[in-house]
């Protein structure tokens, strides 16, 4: 792979992109989510575990299912916003491992032999995979308002009760309105951050 990102590319990635707390009437569709994920799924994870679980929440009924679960600062935003992403991890990946890593029989045994490492893993991965959600979202030309500030055992009793699946955190889609926007917070300099050793 070579070459670099036009500089269009990289502010909408990253430079220009905003978390979005209002939202346009403007439906997302299935299959813009479908693409979404079929980006998103190449990012790299461990082994290739692919730990995410994501429920796209659209019809009026689910948004009610979610809303017991809002904390008071997401509950507006989250009910007006097109799709409401539930990006969780499947605490027990590895179940999948013959199929996603099948140069290694026994990667399986990587991970199944202790329930805490297996969701450390399941949750880094998973983490990981919901960073690759918001750039493929970006890509696409859907704008992401990523929190959390929810109740996670409601959302795990509403959405993945009697699974292996955990939620990691929330991630609203759609087309953003503009006049919902704080202004731009400042970032850490590198210094303040990075080492070179």
């Amino acid at each position: 792979m070579s070459g670099i990102l036009s500089e269009d590319a990289l502010d909408t990635l990253f430079r220009h992109a905003r978390t979005h707390n209002a939202w346009q009437d403007k439906p997302v569709s299935d299959e813009t989510l479908y693409k979404l994920y079929d980006l998103m799924k190449w990012g790299p994870t461990s082994a290739n575990c692919s730990a995410a679980r994501i429920v796209f929440v659209k019809s009026k009924e689910a948004k009610e299912k979610l809303k017991p679960a809002l904390s008071a600062g997401n509950l507006e935003k989250t009910m007006a916003a097109p799709v409401t992403a539930i990006i969780g991890y499947d605490v027990e990946f590895y179940e999948r491992l013959p199929e996603l890593f099948p140069h290694a029989p026994e990667a399986k045994t990587w991970f199944n032999w202790s329930k805490e490492w297996a969701e450390q893993t399941a949750f880094r991965n998973g983490s990981l995979q919901g960073g690759y959600f918001i750039l493929a979202a970006r890509a696409l030309g859907l704008d992401c308002g990523p929190m959390s500030g929810f109740d996670m055992k409601k959302v795990d009793e509403a959405f993945f009760a009697g699974t292996t699946v955990k939620v990691n955190f929330l991630c609203n889609l759609g087309y953003g309105n503009p006049d919902g926007l704080f202004g731009r917070s400042p970032r850490l300099p590198f210094a303040d951050v990075c080492q070179i050793v």
